[in-house]
């Protein structure tokens, strides 16, 4: 699974930790672990402040309200054939308190070269209005929230500068509710997660077939789907 050009992919070796657990207990019994190793930055992430700016706070500092169990509103560009994403495009919406999700519909280009070109962004602008409105959190179905090609990187500057965390690579945006009606959270098996329920789809190719498969399992379940991946 590449998700952005020049970090390492995640690497998965199965039986890594085995021959250590020959040794520790009885003769015949024995334990198969394997070992993970993973980029922050792999499948859908989500951004602290601290991923910009050094002194800010990470995930772990983050409050869970600022991360779950969040009113949403769902802003759908996805037709416009506007790579940048403004302010003008935003106005119309209450983002105030609210975790705001942008559909562009690029995440069709998940798997495929054309994913890491000429994507679709938000401007400084577009930005600097989000964060001035109160919004909580900001998502984007596309590779990077801001323009790849300007080495400024000012959006990431300014939202998480202005203490909001962002979520890029989301999926299936397509399946949520258009305008103030989405929700920012999942339940599954009875827990609530901080994901929402339909973003963390991704589709690859398994011995020559589609398979769908669900990543929400943070790194096991991402490191999972790029060994998948490699066959």
């Amino acid at each position: 699974m590449i998700t952005y050009i020049g970090l390492p992919m995640a690497q998965v070796s199965p039986d890594a930790i085995s021959a250590h657990t020959r040794t520790a207990y009885a003769p015949g019994v024995e334990f198969r672990i394997g070992e993970v190793t993973l980029c922050g930055s792999t499948g859908t992430y989500l951004a602290s402040p601290a991923h910009r700016h050094a002194d800010a706070d990470d995930l772990s500092e983050l409050p869970l309200d600022k991360l779950a169990d969040l009113d949403a509103v769902l802003i759908d560009v996805s037709g416009n054939g506007q790579r940048a994403i403004d302010r003008g495009q935003l106005l119309r919406y209450d983002c105030r308190g609210r975790a705001v999700l942008i559909r562009t519909g690029w995440d069709q280009h998940w798997g495929t070269p054309e994913y890491f070109r000429g994507h679709p962004f938000l401007t400084a602008d577009a930005a600097t209005y989000l964060a001035g409105t109160g919004a909580v959190l900001v998502g984007i179905d596309s590779l990077s929230i801001g323009d790849s090609g300007d080495p400024q990187r000012p959006v990431h500057t300014i939202l998480l500068g202005a203490g909001i965390p962002i979520c890029e690579h989301l999926t299936n945006l397509e399946a949520s509710p258009d305008g103030d009606e989405a929700r920012w959270v999942a339940e599954h098996d009875g827990y609530r997660t901080l994901h929402p329920p339909v973003t963390h789809r991704r589709t690859v190719e398994f011995h020559g077939e589609q398979r769908l498969i669900d990543v929400r399992e943070v790194e096991a379940g991402l490191a999972l789907a790029a060994f998948r991946e490699r066959g």
